[in-house]
């Protein structure tokens, strides 16, 4: 019987704008199950994303002392105040990065931490970019915002304001129409502040997920993948 092979993965098309101009709670969903895909010398390095976290702008009500807009615009966190879907890099104890997707419109500064990718292109250049064998499980080469970072080759200096929906951009956002029936919803972690918000979202028991296995939330069953599941609170425009 004649083995059947995957096909050869494609990285399916640019994300829409519209999308983003959405609250970080609802846009943080939707990013499950799509691509973070970034262009090198070295070739297509990309991965699946499995697991988010939505940090709230200022003017939401009571705030989100988490976020680093909470304070309002600095030199740090400007791109975050600008347009939406751009990456928003910033470095964690002097040596790591974390990528964050800006989202709501310009002024707002909501914004969704990328926590976890599925690695799905250029395994093997992530694996040397984390000093790591070539065998090593997919889990270990993108579990978690600074391995993913350091596996995809993400820097602060390099990719911090890029918009991830330009076409001649490195970095990109992209759909290839990969379904997702349902997620969890926990609150994040690694934070200090506002650690009750039940922010964070994963794909179930998918092993390319951070944080401890003994975190429980609410699972959610989807219909489609759709913005129209997630419409932004009436209120909020309000607050």
């Amino acid at each position: 019987m004649r083995a059947k092979h995957a096909p050869k993965h494609t990285l399916g098309r640019l994300m829409t704008g519209a999308v983003f101009e959405r609250p970080p709670e609802r846009i943080a969903p939707l990013l499950l199950g799509k691509l973070l895909v970034h262009k090198t010398f070295h070739g297509i390095l990309a991965g699946r994303i499995v697991e988010t976290e939505a940090y709230l702008g200022p003017h939401t009500h009571p705030g989100d002392r988490a976020a680093h807009s909470h304070r309002g615009p600095t030199p740090r966190n400007q791109v975050l105040f600008g347009p939406a879907a751009y990456a928003y890099v910033y470095s964690i104890y002097g040596r790591y990065y974390c990528m964050n997707v800006t989202c709501e419109k310009t002024g707002r500064a909501g914004c969704i931490l990328i926590r976890a990718l599925d690695p799905v292109a250029g395994l093997g250049r992530m694996a040397h970019n984390r000093g790591l064998s070539l065998g090593a499980a997919p889990r270990e080469l993108t579990r978690g915002p600074g391995r993913l970072c350091q596996a995809l080759a993400l820097t602060r200096s390099v990719h911090n304001g890029l918009d991830l929906l330009d076409p001649a951009s490195p970095l990109q956002l992209r759909d290839d129409d990969f379904t997702v029936r349902k997620i969890v919803v926990t609150r994040r972690i690694g934070i200090r502040h506002a650690v009750e918000l039940p922010l964070r979202f994963t794909l179930p028991e998918h092993p390319c997920v951070s944080g401890p296995k003994s975190l429980t939330g609410n699972c959610i069953f989807l219909r489609a993948t759709s913005v129209h599941l997630f419409k932004p609170l009436k209120s909020r425009a309000h607050r």
